[in-house]
């Protein structure tokens, strides 16, 4: 693997990680209980037992944020990354 894709893979990761990150804190909240824990989040709602799976369908979307996020931060990041190797 050269520079140039070794490049573009890490800001493609630092990018979905910091939007991961940013999608977390962006979910949304449950009725009566505030924001699901990040473990419920990111077994979108397999860890809910007994009556916390009336929580199972905000667990859902809340991984949908994150992932939503990571993706977003991922294009960023290589966006940024070629726009930067672009302007040398």
């Amino acid at each position: 693997m050269d520079g140039r894709n070794r490049t573009f893979l890490l800001s493609g990761l630092g990018g979905f990680l910091l939007g991961a990150g940013v999608g977390y804190l962006c979910r949304p909240p449950a009725f009566l209980a505030g924001r699901l824990p990040f473990r419920h989040v990111i077994t979108r709602g397999a860890s809910l037992k007994g009556f916390e799976q009336i929580y199972l369908e905000v667990a859902q979307r809340s991984f949908d944020h994150l992932l939503v996020g990571g993706l977003i931060g991922a294009a960023a990041g290589i966006a940024a990354a070629f726009l930067l190797r672009k302007g040398r």
